[in-house]
């Protein structure tokens, strides 16, 4: 055996325990979650009293303004960047911009939004504060992983298109954008993730009311802060009982996104 193939086997007993690794810990982390969570989901654990129903409603809400107000604009930012700018120092800053701010920690977007849209734009803490607040720290994404789907269609496409008469707008809107729809949905999968984990920034703008919020200007408790409140006054057994239910609930609700997006993407290449 000659030294490029104890190479190769090298690396591939190294990517082989990586992959291990990996799902071992996501699997174990998952799996423990839900045995301990499991049993202690109930009906009246969810709409009691006492429950979470309110924190469901309330991230809910903030996932649905967060998207609402992401998509459209990082979609279009990324088509103007794929399609439209031309290269050169002003597109240079925007791409660096968009780079940089996906490693900003999301409690500085939480800073911001604190300063922004509650007390600047008057919002008050409130669900509609911490969904635009999302949205911001969310736009680098859904930007660049829009864009790399749209660089992913062929400029075949495009020409053939253009070449049978129809306008740049309408070719952008009935051919390319059709053909990187898998890519933009799996932009809007990590954004999902990333707006139902955080909970720095929706601490800040969106407060510790556990009621029942009645539009999106009333303040909330999303699962995410009620899981991080749990853990951290979990004294009794009882109380991890409950932390381990709502990390459950959060769990769930993770993958059924996470299915039905795949599953959506899945339809959308068989046509």
């Amino acid at each position: 055996m000659n030294s490029r193939k104890i190479k190769d086997t090298i690396i591939k007993v190294f990517i082989y325990i990586s992959v291990i690794i990996a799902c071992s810990s996501i699997i174990g982390i998952i799996g423990y979650s839900l045995f301990k969570g499991l049993p202690a989901l109930s009906i009246d654990f969810i709409i009691g009293d006492d429950g979470i129903l309110p924190m469901i409603v309330s991230t809910l809400y903030t996932v649905a303004i967060s998207l609402a107000v992401s998509i459209p604009i990082g979609i279009m930012a990324a088509i103007y960047l794929q399609e439209y700018a031309k290269p050169g120092r002003f597109v240079n800053i925007i791409r660096l911009a968009t780079q940089s701010l996906s490693g900003v920690p999301s409690i500085v977007f939480g800073l911001f939004g604190l300063a922004f849209f509650v007390r600047l734009l008057g919002f008050q803490v409130s669900l509609l504060s911490a969904g635009l607040t999302l949205a911001v720290m969310n736009l680098p994404v859904i930007i660049r992983s829009t864009e790399e789907a749209l660089k992913s269609v062929p400029n075949s496409y495009r020409e053939g298109s253009l070449g049978l008469g129809a306008s740049k707008i309408r070719t952008i809107w009935r051919v390319v954008l059709p053909s990187a729809l898998p890519g933009i949905l799996s932009a809007t999968i990590l954004a999902i993730g990333r707006i139902v984990g955080e909970s720095a920034p929706v601490l800040m703008t969106a407060g510790l009311l556990s009621d029942m919020p009645s539009g999106i200007f009333d303040g909330g408790q999303t699962l995410t802060v009620h899981l991080y409140l749990l853990a951290q006054e979990a004294f009794t057994a009882a109380d991890f009982e409950a932390a381990f239910a709502t990390a459950t609930v959060l769990i769930i609700i993770v993958l059924i996104v996470n299915i039905t997006a795949r599953l959506i993407v899945r339809a959308l290449k068989r046509t």
